[in-house]
């Protein structure tokens, strides 16, 4: 049994990232971790460690390409100029947690993430975002479960 809770920030968004990576199931094999930063620090305000993408069915079926998509750091809606990629989330690291940080399904990644007990709320921005917060490390499960229903919703509308 695991006696230690992980509760840095930076640790809980590696463990996230290696599981959205890592994961071939339920709709994960069309995500990837983009413009990631090596070396991210916590902060108070929470610093941008990656995005979380979804690739187009194709490149997702046809990994043959192993070049790096979705370097888009901009705050726009996340569709990259080709098209074939779309940012749904991003992460950020503060000093004991992290924050899943969704452009896309807000409605239903808040609705997954309630029923996980994960603690979630809207960020009144143009467009709106939804914020998960994954207070340690157990909770990186729940917010992959996030992170299916949102894929699942951008799948249902291409």
């Amino acid at each position: 049994m695991v006696e230690e809770r992980i509760t840095d920030g930076k640790r809980i968004a590696q463990l996230l990232a290696s599981e959205l990576e890592g994961r071939e199931d339920g709709g994960l094999e069309a995500v990837a971790v983009t413009d990631a930063d090596r070396d991210v620090e916590p902060t108070a305000d929470g610093a941008r460690a990656y995005d979380v993408s979804v690739l187009s069915r194709d490149e997702a079926t046809t990994p043959e390409d192993d070049a790096d998509v979705g370097d888009d750091a901009s705050g726009d809606d996340g569709e990259s100029d080709d098209g074939e990629t779309v940012r749904i989330a991003r992460v950020f690291v503060h000093e004991s947690r992290a924050r899943l940080e969704l452009a896309v399904g807000q409605d239903v990644a808040a609705q997954t993430a309630e029923e996980g007990d994960l603690r979630v709320r809207p960020k009144a921005t143009e467009p709106p975002r939804t914020l998960v917060f994954l207070e340690s490390g157990a909770a990186v499960k729940r917010a992959t479960n996030v992170v299916q229903s949102v894929v699942a919703r951008v799948q249902s509308t291409e």
